[in-house]
């Protein structure tokens, strides 16, 4: 497959690549690597879905007035995308309970949770701070035999997590054909068959409840879909999001899901980024 190489240089760096990172993957890149500098961020995007005019309103428009971000596009030759993925690729702990790693990196038997994931550019292997606060939450949350939904699901290593934690059954969907297929292939490696892999988005939900909904996306498509996730949840059920930042995003996120008879029950910021959770009133 062709792709374009789109190099940002962002100053400061820290923590606004983790942000870009984020907005890029929103237009369609889907690999990232760090540059030559501490400031450049490499982005790669299938030429198909190259979109000149989505990549100039990132650098120019991203509403971030202490942000510099300038920009170059090279076409790149044929190459092994996934061997370039996988020799940027590191473990990942999370709380000291969860280690996710790529099949070619030694196991950690002491680990309560030993997750294998295929790194290819499937967009969520829990080094984002968005997936690893998701992660957080699932391993707090008692999963015992509820019903779950991934939403946005990537790789699947929130719905593995949630699966080997005892939610039962439990449906990942992703509307990213590349990500459905690594979805499968990854609950295959951790030996979680059981689990339902969808290629989709909201509009696949019907008549089916979930005791708990995980959503990791965005800002604008969550408040899009979260009136189509309540009704699919039990009473009391809980509802995890993130994929979005602190201030104003929560503050709208926050006041939809209350207009849609949810309740506040906490949040997590990481890098900027946040995750919350909120439960459904019980009539």
């Amino acid at each position: 497959m062709q792709y374009n190489e789109i190099k940002l240089n962002i100053t400061p760096s820290d923590p606004w690549k983790e942000i870009f990172t984020a907005m890029m993957a929103d237009i369609g890149c889907d690999s990232f690597m760090d540059g030559e500098t501490e400031e450049e961020l490499l982005c790669y995007i299938p030429v198909k879905d190259y979109d000149e005019a989505a990549v100039k309103e990132v650098v120019e428009n991203h509403g971030f007035p202490d942000v510099k971000v300038t920009c170059t596009v090279e076409a790149m030759p044929d190459r092994d995308w996934n061997k370039e993925w996988e020799s940027n690729y590191t473990p990942v702990v999370i709380a000291d309970r969860c280690y996710v790693r790529a099949p070619f990196h030694p196991a950690r038997p002491e680990m309560e949770f030993d997750i294998v994931i295929e790194p290819k550019m499937s967009f969520g292997t829990a080094k984002h701070a968005t997936t690893y606060q998701m992660a957080e939450y699932v391993l707090e949350t008692d999963m015992e035999g509820k019903s779950l939904l991934d939403m946005g699901s990537g790789t699947g290593v929130l719905a593995i997590l949630a699966r080997l934690r005892g939610a039962s059954p439990v449906t990942a969907i992703d509307n990213d054909e590349w990500a459905y297929r690594n979805g499968l292939e990854n609950v295959a490696h951790n030996h979680c068959e059981d689990i339902q892999v969808l290629l989709g988005d909201a509009s696949l939900l019907g008549k089916e409840k979930y005791d708990i909904i995980l959503a990791n996306i965005n800002r604008n498509i969550l408040l899009n879909d979260i009136p189509t996730y309540i009704p699919c949840l039990n009473e009391g059920g809980l509802l995890f999001l993130s994929g979005f930042y602190d201030g104003k995003d929560l503050d709208l996120l926050r006041q939809c899901c209350e207009e849609h008879g949810m309740q506040y029950v906490s949040h997590k910021v990481m890098d900027n980024w946040v995750a919350a959770q909120f439960r459904k009133i019980q009539l």
